[in-house]
């Protein structure tokens, strides 16, 4: 009964994450459907100019995080110019058009000075949009309706970050995931996504702010798990049904103070977790949890340490794995054995992670250029598209479009007419 409903709930993420059925590819979370950043949208182009754009608007702020759409509603957040309000924002999708902006107050607070105040991206589901923010003494998980109206408001307890905050949370079934790892009191948590209530908290040992993103492993004829990385625990399993630790192994530097902000992602049977430091060691490692879910029987498998992100999270896209650098290295490897097939510079710095579209992976820098290459067995570089404003953000893929996010800008390009409708 429990492997039933833990497939209910598989299924239901699975819907939540596409926005539609599975097959229709909208993106609801931080990379889209689990976390993967790869959509089969057909008619995206490789190149553009300024004239290309289905449209382009003002952002009533600045921000770091990434769009999520649901249908043709596209939600986004920002923080004011005054750094104390945050902002969430509702665009029509077919035209670029504000449906409803929301106004948060929020102190202002110190935070690492590439962060923003709006560096999280929303989560959203049939119900809701979900978005999360924090200042010292509050962080906050907030549910809104489609129409912006607010349904319920956690106070999830006092936030330690002298970076700043910048965890986004994910849908599970009836659940909405946040991790807390941060220099304070840390945990993950799971809430009601009716009415904010805690379902589970885990504390955790870690002291240690950690930026990734959880995701969900849910190999063949096995119970599907949660998984999270931070430094200090390395990769955890989490039974999403009572927040119990399945498995952990720790796989990271421990000698030195490392920071886990890529997000973790799944290769068929294998988790693969990053970490590192920004001027020391970075590490991937992939494991392969055992058949009999024990604790210790956890494998490591491989783990690349060179020319490796720290910020951008890897992406799989069918035999391989990317790995795109902060410092524009890109290398691509076997993601079954870390077998490295080709390592190649395209240049630029990256605080925003890949995607990948039709076999090829689009990646914005931090000058707000959007570089495209082939994700293929042999390193082509395709284009360089200038967006005309610096930018941190990841880009979305939904009803046919990408949308882009610069500092303050919102961009859509590609999809046909008949796919706005």
């Amino acid at each position: 009964m429990l492997r039933q409903l833990s497939t209910l709930a598989l299924l239901f993420v699975l819907f939540v994450s596409t926005g539609k059925p599975a097959s229709a590819q909208e993106w609801t979370r931080f990379r889209g459907p689990n976390g993967t950043g790869v959509s089969a949208a057909a008619n995206m182009p490789v190149e553009w100019g300024a004239d290309d754009y289905r449209w382009k608007i003002s952002l009533p702020g600045k921000g770091h995080g990434s769009p999520v759409v649901w249908g043709n509603r596209l939600f986004v957040n920002a923080e004011r110019e005054d750094g104390g309000t945050r902002v969430v924002i509702c665009v029509d999708t077919r035209d670029g058009s504000t449906l409803w902006s929301r106004d948060f107050e929020a102190s202002n607070h110190k935070k690492h000075k590439v962060n923003s105040f709006a560096s999280s991206t929303p989560v959203v589901d049939d119900k809701h949009v979900y978005v999360s923010w924090a200042v010292p003494k509050k962080l906050t998980l907030l549910a809104l309706d489609h129409e912006g109206n607010e349904v319920w408001n956690a106070d999830l307890g006092p936030f330690k970050g002298g970076h700043g905050f910048a965890g986004s949370p994910i849908v599970y079934g009836e659940m909405i995931i946040l991790g807390n790892d941060q220099d304070g009191k840390s945990s993950l948590i799971a809430v009601d996504r009716n009415n904010g209530n805690v379902l589970w908290n885990v504390p955790r040992r870690s002291k240690r702010i950690t930026y990734s993103t959880p995701c969900v492993y849910a190999p063949k004829g096995r119970d599907p798990v949660l998984i999270f990385t931070n430094w200090q625990h390395g990769i955890t399993a989490i039974n999403p049904t009572n927040g119990k630790t399945v498995w952990e192994k720790p796989v990271f530097l421990l000698t030195r103070k490392e920071r886990a902000i890529g997000s973790p992602v799944i290769a068929g049977d294998l988790v693969i977790g990053t970490c590192g430091f920004v001027t020391a060691e970075k590490h991937v490692v992939a494991v392969r949890p055992g058949k009999s879910g024990k604790p210790d029987d956890v494998e490591e498998v491989w783990r690349i340490e060179r020319g490796v992100p720290h910020i951008p999270t890897a992406l799989v896209h069918k035999d391989r794995v990317y790995l795109w650098s902060d410092k524009g290295i890109v290398t691509c490897a076997n993601a079954q054995t870390g077998k490295t097939v080709w390592m190649k510079r395209v240049g630029g710095n990256y605080l925003g992670s890949p995607i990948c579209v039709n076999d090829r992976l689009y990646s914005i820098n931090d000058a707000g250029e959007v570089v495209v290459i082939a994700a293929s067995d042999e390193y082509k570089l395709l284009a360089r598209n200038p967006l005309g404003e610096r930018s941190q953000s990841t880009p979305a893929v939904a009803g046919g479009m990408m949308f882009l996010r610069s500092l303050s800008h919102l961009y859509a390009v590609g999809g046909r007419a008949e796919d706005a409708k």
